[in-house]
C-alpha cells in the first residue's frame, strides 16, 4: 500500500483507530501474511497528510513503523530503551507507537529495534535531542582568539556560531562547550545549532559591566561588606551579595566610560531574599527615578538611556535598598546583582 493519506488529525487515539483500520484493509487486499521474520520499510511521523519517511525522531510524539511480519511484536526498542506499545494498534504491516521521553539520545544506539515471534530486525533510527538551550556563557568580554565557555542544555554534537561565522569547538559536553573567539567577535551573539533546532545567546560578546569580574574599572569597593557567590548565578558563575539593611547601600567606584553609541541602556539582573524594591543609582543620581520592584527569583530590567537622565556616558553604579513593610518602615533586605552590561540596539 502506497501514499496514504491521514485525513483528520483528530486526538491521537482516535486517528491511528482510523490508520490502522484503513492499513487492515490493505493487509487483505495485499494478502499479507504474518507468518514471516519481521521486516521494516519505513518510520514515519503519524500527521496529517502524506506517511513521509524519516530517519529520526522526537520523543513524545507518534510514530508509524511500516514493514511486513509485524503483527506478533512482542518488544519495540529505541536506543535500547523499552517502548510501551498497545497491541491493539498493530497490523502485519504497520505498528503505531509513541516515543517516549525517556528515550536517550545521547551515547546511544540510533537503533529501532522490534522483536517478534518470529524473529527481530533492527533499523537505523536517530532520536533527536530537545532543541537546545542557551543558559549563559562567559567571560562576556572575552577578546577575539580568548576562550569563552557556554552554558545550557541538549548540546549533543553541536555547531557553534559566533555572528555569522562557524567556529571550532574545543570540547563539550550535553552542558557545557568550549570555544575561540574569532576575529571580529565583539558584539555580535553566540549561537547552539544541534539536530533539532538552534539557541542564541540573549547577551552578545563584549557588552558586559560586570561579568563574574567588573569591566572599565566599575568595581564595588570591599568597604560596602558585599561578597561573591559562584552558584546559581543568572549569567557565567559569579555574582554579587549584600544584605542591606533599611536604606543600606552597595556603592560602585567612580570610573568613565563613554563608547555608547552602539547601545540603547543598561541591563541588570536582580534578585532579592523576600520581595522588595531596589533603587538604581547612575552616574551619581541618587534620586527615585529609577526604583527596581524585585522578587525572589533572577529578573533582568533592561533600563533605557532615556530613563537615565544624563546618558552620554556611565561615570558610576550604585543601589540602595529601599524595601518597606506594610507600616511603610524600611527593613533588610538580601540582594543578589548579576550581569550589569549594555543593551545593543
Amino acid at each position: 500500500m502506497k501514499n496514504i493519506k491521514i485525513k483528520y488529525l483528530l486526538p491521537f487515539i482516535a486517528m491511528a483507530f482510523m490508520v490502522l483500520n484503513m492499513f487492515s484493509s490493505c493487509d487483505s487486499n495485499d494478502d499479507s501474511s504474518g507468518g514471516s521474520a519481521p521486516v521494516i520499510t519505513s518510520v514515519a511521523k503519524a500527521e496529517e497528510g502524506d506517511l513521509v519517511p524519516v530517519t529520526q525522531g522526537d520523543p513524545k510524539n507518534y510514530y508509524i513503523i511500516r514493514g511486513t511480519g509485524l503483527k506478533t511484536v512482542e518488544k519495540i526498542y529505541f536506543n535500547d530503551f523499552d517502548t510501551y506499545f498497545n497491541p491493539t494498534l498493530v497490523t502485519d504491516t504497520e505498528i503505531f507507537v509513541l516515543i517516549d521521553e525517556k528515550t536517550p539520545y545521547a551515547d546511544a544506539s540510533s537503533e529501532l529495534k522490534v522483536v517478534t515471534k518470529l524473529g527481530t530486525v533492527i533499523y537505523d533510527f536517530v532520536i533527536s535531542p530537545p532543541s537546545p538551550s542557551f543558559g549563559s556563557f562567559n567571560p562576556i568580554n572575552a577578546a577575539d582568539g580568548e576562550e569563552v565557555t557556554i552554558y545550557g542544555n541538549y548540546f549533543l554534537d553541536p555547531i557553534v556560531k559566533v555572528g555569522d561565522e562557524t567556529v571550532p569547538v574545543i570540547s563539550s559536553t550535553l552542558t557545557e562547550i568550549k570555544i575561540k573567539l574569532p576575529a571580529g567577535s565583539n558584539k555580535k551573539y553566540i549561537s547552539v545549532t544541534n539536530i533539532s533546532g538552534t539557541a542564541t545567546s540573549t547577551y552578545a560578546v563584549g557588552t558586559a559591566l560586570f561579568d563574574d569580574v567588573a569591566y572599565y574599572g566599575f568595581t564595588f569597593p570591599a568597604w560596602n561588606n558585599h561578597t561573591y557567590e559562584t552558584e546559581g548565578s543568572e549569567q557565567g558563575v559569579v555574582h554579587i551579595k549584600k544584605k542591606m539593611a533599611a536604606w543600606d547601600n552597595l556603592q560602585g567606584d567612580w570610573s568613565w566610560y563613554d563608547q555608547i553609541a552602539d547601545y540603547s541602556g543598561i541591563r541588570i539582573a536582580i534578585k532579592a531574599d523576600s520581595p522588595g524594591t531596589l533603587k538604581f543609582i547612575f552616574n551619581g543620581d541618587w534620586s527615585e527615578r529609577n526604583m527596581l520592584t524585585v522578587g525572589t527569583g533572577w529578573t533582568t530590567f533592561v533600563i533605557p538611556w532615556s530613563a537615565l537622565g544624563n546618558a552620554d556616558h556611565v561615570q558610576n553604579i550604585s543601589f540602595q535598598n529601599m524595601s518597606k513593610d506594610a507600616a511603610g518602615n524600611g527593613v533588610e533586605n538580601t540582594f543578589y546583582i548579576d550581569n550589569i552590561g549594555f543593551v545593543l540596539k
